[in-house]
């Protein structure tokens, strides 16, 4: 076994893909695979099932892979420490970041990354906020941005932004009940305004669910939860489909590629706001790297549209 063969296993067990980790690495596939290969060789293991779907690790892939994220993390710091004398930001640094966030900063962060710390290593996970603050807690990821993030003894929170949730329908809605009937140049929709509504939410586990459920609770609202999808992207195909309403934030819709045929307008009677928080490991000493990383990342997050 060796670093590089570690590095490329690592990779394509984050990724889910041999052809997806080929691209983030610069490597030919079939060189990628071999590598690969000659790890489960030399372990006398099968580390990865390949599928239609990509690959799946199996429980000695897990075994490894959680070693060899904490492996390949202190090789890396080691490399950072020997940069420090010099505030010089080299070494391998990971980035969590929420799918609708992804879309918008992967490009905009290897952009920078390129220009700014050409020694540095980028890895971009994607995962939502929950997962996000295992995967830091657990080392997996450097820095993570997440949304409305509750306060952990492990974690280092600095809040970023806020974005009001809106009411996301479609411009060709037919007349009729509801958001449909009402005027298009209104500022605001009152929450009360949702009953009624066929909604399209993510799952419970997902933060804008959760805080759009607490509100209209306390609020004594009953919403009409029509459709439940997981995926962002998704839920705003619907929309545009016309199978119902959703509530997210402009970033959302803006990150669709789709605002032209959508509406979104703030919530309000009460307004909801979702947070956008970066985060980092409480018992992690920050390096130059992480340092750079962090103001890159800060500078980016603010100036996704959140008005």
């Amino acid at each position: 076994m060796n670093l590089k063969q570690l590095e490329y296993f690592v990779h394509v067990a984050e990724l889910g893909s041999f052809s997806k980790a080929s691209m983030v690495l610069g490597i030919a596939q079939p060189a990628l695979s071999r590598q690969v290969r000659a790890l489960e060789v030399d372990l006398r293991e099968t580390l990865l099932l390949r599928n239609g779907r990509g690959v799946a690790l199996t429980e000695a892939g897990r075994r490894l892979f959680e070693h060899g994220v904490g492996i390949l993390q202190t090789v890396a710091q080691a490399r950072e420490d020997m940069g420090a004398s010099r505030d010089e930001p080299v070494g391998r640094i990971t980035i969590g970041l929420p799918p609708t966030i992804g879309r918008q900063l992967t490009l905009p962060l290897v952009d920078g990354f390129q220009r700014k710390l050409p020694r540095a290593r980028l890895v971009i996970v994607e995962g939502l906020s929950s997962h996000i603050v295992e995967w830091i807690t657990t080392g997996r990821v450097d820095i993570g941005l997440l949304y409305n993030p509750e306060a952990q003894a492990g974690l280092e929170i600095s809040r970023l932004l806020d974005e009001p949730l809106c009411l996301v329908e479609r411009r060709a809605a037919r007349p009729g009940k509801g958001a449909a009937a009402r005027p298009k140049d209104r500022m605001a929709v009152p929450m009360a305004d949702l009953t009624g509504l066929p909604l399209i939410v993510p799952e419970r586990s997902h933060v804008i669910r959760r805080l759009l459920e607490t509100q209209a609770a306390l609020a004594g609202l009953k919403l009409d939860i029509a459709w439940e999808v997981s995926s962002i992207g998704s839920i705003i195909d619907l929309v545009c489909a016309g199978y119902g309403h959703a509530v997210l934030t402009a970033s959302a819709v803006v990150a669709s590629g789709r605002s032209g045929e959508l509406l979104a307008t703030p919530l309000t009677d009460p307004p909801l706001q979702s947070v956008l928080c970066m985060a980092t490991s409480a018992h992690k000493r920050p390096g130059p790297l992480m340092r750079h990383a962090a103001k890159l990342l800060t500078e980016l997050a603010r100036q996704l549209p959140h008005g």
